[in-house]
């Protein structure tokens, strides 16, 4: 499944992100989205895991980590 994450501390690296989902199950893939001309966090990113995805959601929405509170949700395709 793959998992929306969003209010993402700009200092957090995509390691610290995938080690918050890693006790729920593999993550496959972790992307922070970043500006493409600052390279800075654009505070929102992706998380990809093949089990163990509801209970991360269930767990880390609404989390606190590095003073801001996670917004994660499954991510739904563009329109």
């Amino acid at each position: 499944m793959n998992i929306y994450v969003s209010n993402i501390p700009f200092k957090m690296k995509e390691e610290e992100l995938a080690n918050l989902f890693t006790e729920f199950g593999d993550v496959t893939s972790c992307r922070i989205i970043k500006d493409k001309i600052t390279h800075r966090s654009r505070g929102f990113g992706f998380v990809e895991m093949e089990q163990g995805a509801q209970e991360a959601i269930d767990a880390l929405n609404g989390k606190e980590v590095m003073g801001l509170v996670l917004r994660v949700n499954e991510a739904r395709p563009r329109e």
